[in-house]
Order: structure tokens, then C-alpha cells, then sequence
């Protein structure tokens, strides 16, 4: 121990990987422990940091890494068995940006064999391996030879340079996605919508993997293996955002953020905050930042008694006289305090809004006018349709119609006109996807229980995307939740006119909808006889109803002699 301590004393010339004299104490006492001992060294020349490894290898400390990308230490450690760099060490090197990895052969005798060298290469760069340049194999004695320091110089003025070029050209965080395939039919499907949400985010797409795994890892999902792969794709492509297509819990998300270095979201993080890029009306503000708030309370972290509000205990003398002895409220219960207080005041808020929407609801059952609403998955042209039946070609009655997800947040009403019905409200919801995320459909569950107020349901399904057929069993299965899926429903298989002929066929044989292109407003015609047709079949059945209890009422009195 005392001669392990010994080591913090030495000191090497700056730029250099180390020194004979180094390179011989570390082989002796490695010799002795039979262990690998592992030395940290700065730009000075001053060792940081001492480990001896054991069964599962050397234990650094954390390296912080500075803006041209390198942490500022290199690496000098031994092989008590001999060889040349590992593909561990070589990890290490790439994945915590040290300046350089350097492995001191171990001899029989003690004495030191040859020293191996290895540096990073620039993003882009073709060196003797992907990510890194290895050295051929020198002696202990020419260890000091190597100018490492004009390397680093030379290594991080090229990664500065490409850094420069590439931020002069990028406008948007660049992202690499990821989607977990566990044996689903629908994964590369799912791989293309989290590509669509990250585009509608305003990410830059750099790379996707569809990664098979049929048994998750509990901390990382994909293994360390699979994220050095992605950590290695983001420093060639300069990408700075990992999405996974899975929601990770607070635990996943810290651990793969640690491995790799890069911001880590998922699906539900980046739908929230397509949600909060589009929400437009101070309902659809309060709904989203609800469940913002909701999402960001489990994962909020503490840093224990260092950041502590001092005095817990009232100012008692036995809890700290004046204040100073003990932690009161931490930062972590203070943030979860305030977000709570926050989270009550927004649903308050929406208890309110919900109330005024009823109210609004009941002005239109007393006017006994149908209402038509118009769900479907999201990006499927619900807002398009709407339009064209609406004729609503400008402002203000024109609705917010774009070829992006969740452009619609809130509900909006437009009074239409139906053959043989007559006047009759249109109701645009907010677009549903699959898997939709809890803590969203708690914040719009005020909105979507506005469909159930619908006489008839009018389900909207983009017919020109694959995977038809699964968008339209999402939007069932969550009409079911909301237990509207017994509502009188008409399909619409929207873009008809961009759809494959077979697969719009085969749709219509399956779903029974009409084709349409709210787009080219063509086939509407034969979309609103359909509508007046079972709105009249509603009204008659509703007529019928009152009748029926009219009757059972009037034997009631008689039946009471009334």
C-alpha cells in the first residue's frame, strides 16, 4: 500500500506517455500483487489517480470531458500476462475520450516488456482501427520518446476544425434512434413512426437500428456491447441525442446517459415535447404541461445533505440552536413539493375548462343539432377533412392542417351541412397513436371524453402508409378504453388518391370504409350520404327511444293510477 501511495509522487515530463522509470516501478509492483495496476495521467505530467484492478478490471474515476472532446488525462497501466492492448482498453480509451490508453507488458521476471500506444482519430478519419490509432510496440526504455503531446494538439485542432464545419452546417440536434425488436410484427413500423417523431420534433435523423433482443437488459435494454456500437456511430455522424423507441424509467435513462455521454429521451419525452411544440389554446398549454409534470416528478434526483435546506428542526436546541446542525428539506422534496402544488393547480385549472366545455356541450343538445366527431391516428388528415367539409379555406375558420404529427391538441367545432340532415357540428380531436403514453392520456382525458358526446364517430385512416390496419386497432383499442367504441361509426379511408390500389381494396373489403382524399376533395360526396345516413338512423332510433320511454312512463301512472 505504502509503495501503491508512492506513486502519486511521481512526476513525467508533460506530453509524455510516461517514463522508464515509471514503466519499471509499475511492472515490480504488479509482479508482486499479480494484479493490473492502472495510473491516471494529467497534461502535466502529475499521476491523479491509482486502481488495482480486480476480477472485473480496473475502476476509474470519473473523467469530465471539455469542449474539443478529449478529457485531458491519458491512461498507463499494466498487463501482469503480457499483450497487447484489449479490446477493454481500447473501450475505455474511445468511450471516456482519454488523450491516449498505454499497457506496460509484465515479463516473468518482473522486469517491463513492451509498451503499447493507442490515441483517438478524429470523427470521419480512417486510421488502423475505426474509432483509434495503435502504435506499433516499443521499448520500455523508448517509452518517453513518443511526443504525445504534439498528438493530442494536432488530434483535437482536427476534431475542433470538423466540429466548426459541422455546427456552421447544422441547424437541429442530430439524433440516433433506437427500437427494441422483442419478436413484434410491427417493429421496423414502429422504428419509421419514431423516426416521424423526432423529424416533427425538429430533430435531424443520423442513424436508426432496429436492435433484436428477445430479453431486455434490466439497466441499459440493448448491453454494453450494443451502446459503445451507438456511442461510436454518434462521434462519427456528430449526433447528440439517443431516442429509444421504449420508455425507460429514471434508472435506465441515468445509466445509459453514463455509458454513452450523449442526451438520452424516449418515445414518451419526445411526444411530450411535440405536444408542448404544438399546443396552441391555454387548455392545450395546461394539459401538456400537466403531463410534463407528471413524467419529470419520478425522475427528479437528489444530491442527499448537499443540497439541504439547513435547520430542519425548527431552530429547537436540540435540532441545531440557531440553524446550522442537520438537513431540513432537501432540494429533491422541495422540487417534488412544488411540482405537486403545481401539478393540483393545473388540474384545478382544467376542472374549470371541463366545465365551461359542458356547458358548451349542453347549449348544443338543447339545439338538438348532430355531432359528428372525427378521430383517427394522428397525421391521418383529420384537420384536411375537416376543411373540405367545412369549406373552410381561410382564417379564422380554417383549421391548423399540416403534414406533421399532432398538429391538432385541442378540439375544434365547425358547423357543416349533410343532405337530407341539415345543419350538423364537425368536431377535429386530438390525433391518437399507438402505445399512447399515461401520463397523456390522464392530462386529455377531459378532451377525449368529449367524443362520447358524438352522435356518430367518423374514423379517419391513412390508407396510402403501411401498417393500416395496426393504426386502425390502436385507435379501437383506446376508443374501447374510453368506452366510445360502441358509438355508430363510419370509415374514411383518407389519401385514396397516393394509396396502393390492392392495399386500398383490401382495406375496403376489410374495414368497410369509403375511399376519400380530403386533400383533392374527391369522394366526399359519397362520404356525407353515408354520414346523413346513419345520423338519420340515429335520430330515428333516438326518436324511438323517447317514445319507448314515454310509453313505459304512461303504464307506469296508470299502472299507480296516476
Amino acid at each position: 500500500m505504502k509503495q501503491l501511495s508512492n506513486l502519486y509522487r511521481r512526476r513525467i515530463e508533460p506530453g509524455r506517455v510516461g517514463s522508464p522509470e515509471l514503466a519499471r516501478n509499475l511492472s515490480e509492483l504488479s509482479h508482486d500483487i499479480r494484479r493490473e495496476i492502472s495510473v491516471l495521467i494529467d497534461r502535466r505530467g502529475r499521476v491523479v489517480s491509482v486502481s488495482v484492478a480486480d476480477a472485473k478490471g480496473a475502476e476509474l474515476p470519473s473523467v469530465r470531458m471539455g469542449e474539443t472532446r478529449l478529457a485531458g488525462f491519458h491512461l498507463l497501466h499494466t498487463h501482469p500476462k503480457g499483450g497487447p492492448l484489449s479490446k477493454g482498453d481500447l473501450t475505455t480509451l474511445f468511450m471516456k475520450r482519454l488523450d491516449a490508453v498505454a499497457a506496460v507488458e509484465v515479463k516473468g521476471d518482473g522486469l517491463p516488456g513492451n509498451v503499447h500506444v493507442a490515441h483517438l482519430t478524429p470523427p470521419g478519419s480512417t486510421g488502423e482501427e475505426e474509432d483509434w490509432r495503435v502504435y506499433p510496440p516499443v521499448s520500455p526504455y523508448d517509452i518517453d520518446e513518443l511526443d504525445l503531446g504534439a498528438q493530442v494538439s494536432a488530434l483535437e485542432e482536427e476534431i475542433a476544425r470538423a466540429s466548426t464545419l459541422r455546427e456552421a452546417k447544422k441547424d437541429r440536434e442530430r439524433a440516433i434512434l433506437v427500437q427494441i425488436d422483442s419478436g413484434q410484427f410491427d417493429a421496423e413500423e414502429r422504428l419509421a413512426e419514431l423516426a416521424e417523431l423526432a423529424r416533427t420534433a425538429g430533430a435531424d435523423v443520423a442513424y436508426k437500428e432496429l436492435v433484436y433482443r428477445r430479453h431486455l437488459k434490466p439497466g441499459t435494454l440493448v448491453g454494453a456491447g450494443k451502446l459503445e456500437e451507438l456511442t461510436s456511430k454518434a462521434y462519427h455522424l456528430d449526433a447528440d441525442v439517443l431516442v429509444f423507441g421504449q420508455e425507460l424509467n429514471p434508472a435506465q435513462a441515468r445509466e445509459i446517459e453514463a455509458a454513452t455521454g450523449l442526451k438520452v429521451i424516449d418515445r414518451t419525452q419526445l411526444i411530450l415535447d411535440i405536444f408542448a411544440l404544438h399546443a396552441q389554446g391555454v387548455e392545450s398549454r395546461l394539459q401538456v404541461e400537466l403531463a410534463q409534470l407528471r413524467y419529470m416528478k419520478p425522475r427528479l434526483l437528489g444530491q442527499g445533505t448537499q443540497l439541504s435546506r439547513i435547520g430542519g428542526s425548527a431552530g429547537s436546541a436540540a435540532g441545531g440552536a440557531i440553524g446550522t446542525r442537520g438537513p431540513g428539506e432537501t432540494k429533491l422534496e422541495l422540487d417534488r413539493r412544488r411540482i405537486n402544488d403545481r401539478i393540483a393547480f393545473l388540474e384545478a385549472q382544467l376542472r374549470e375548462v371541463a366545465t365551461r366545455r359542458g356547458e358548451r356541450r349542453k347549449r348544443r343538445e338543447r339545439n338538438a343539432i348532430p355531432v359528428i366527431s372525427i378521430v383517427g391516428y394522428t397525421n391521418a388528415g383529420k384537420s384536411t377533412l375537416l376543411n373540405a367539409f367545412t369549406h373552410a379555406a381561410e382564417e379564422p375558420r380554417r383549421v391548423l392542417a399540416e403534414n406533421k404529427l399532432f398538429a391538432t391538441l385541442r378540439p375544434t367545432s365547425r358547423q357543416g351541412f349533410l343532405p337530407g340532415v341539415g345543419p350538423v357540428v364537425f368536431t377535429d380531436t386530438v390525433g391518437f397513436i399507438r402505445d399512447l403514453p399515461t401520463d397523456l392520456t390522464r392530462a386529455f382525458r377531459s378532451t377525449l371524453e368529449e367524443i362520447g358526446d358524438a352522435d356518430v364517430l367518423l374514423h379517419v385512416v391513412d390508407a396510402a402508409t403501411p401498417g393500416a390496419d395496426t393504426r386502425h386497432d390502436a385507435v379501437t383499442r383506446i376508443l374501447q378504453e374510453l368506452e366510445v367504441a360502441d358509438l355508430p361509426t363510419v370509415v374514411a379511408l383518407n389519401k385514396a388518391d397516393a394509396a396502393d390500389p390492392d392495399l386500398l381494396a383490401r382495406e375496403m373489403e376489410r374495414l368497410h370504409g369509403l375511399p376519400v382524399s380530403a386533400a383533392r376533395e374527391t369522394g366526399l360526396d359519397a362520404l356525407k350520404a353515408r354520414l346523413a345516413e346513419v345520423v338519420a338512423d340515429v335520430d330515428a332510433q333516438r326518436v324511438n327511444d323517447e317514445h319507448t320511454r314515454e310509453a313505459n312512463l304512461t303504464a307506469e301512472r296508470q299502472a299507480y293510477g296516476l
